[in-house]
């Protein structure tokens, strides 16, 4: 088995997401990789079935970014994390678009070869009713998914 050469990590900036940045952070270190953290926004007027979507998305326990000067701010933090973890190239990118959309477009462009997502929304009556985002990205990603357990 070979090392991963990208990684992929979204944040929303809770608590939770930062224990998945950590994870991600050590093992990128480890094996050398570059860290791309994401962060997923809805424009500060977005459309109100969009925002409503992606909170259904969410979940309860969930937050939204609205703007990219809180995106932008929640990546520069979580790159502090996960540096202090051990990573080392580390790319940030605040991106406009639901959580799973968006961490899925940036697999694919950044050519990662593994994703990890906190595990929060998975075990909610509501994420399994209609899906979470550790959920929807494990089901339709073509690459490596670490679930990092992060509640609890």
């Amino acid at each position: 088995m070979s090392a991963y050469r990208t990684v992929v990590v979204g944040t929303d900036g809770s608590e939770s997401s930062l224990r998945a940045v950590r994870r991600a952070g050590g093992l990128a270190g480890a094996c050398g990789a570059r860290l791309v953290i994401v962060c997923a926004y809805l424009p500060p007027r977005a459309d109100e079935r969009e925002a409503r979507r992606a909170r259904d998305q969410l979940g309860q326990d969930g937050s939204q970014v609205d703007g990219s000067a809180p995106a932008e701010d929640t990546v520069r933090h979580a790159a502090e994390e996960a540096r202090a973890a051990g990573a080392g190239e580390v790319e940030l990118m605040a991106v406009v678009g639901s959580p799973v959309e968006t961490l899925l477009d940036v697999v694919a462009r950044a050519r990662a070869d593994l994703l990890v997502v906190g595990n929060r929304g998975l075990d909610s009556l509501k994420g399994r009713l209609i899906g979470s985002v550790p959920a929807d990205v494990t089901r339709r990603s073509s690459v490596d998914v670490l679930v990092v357990h992060t509640t609890g």
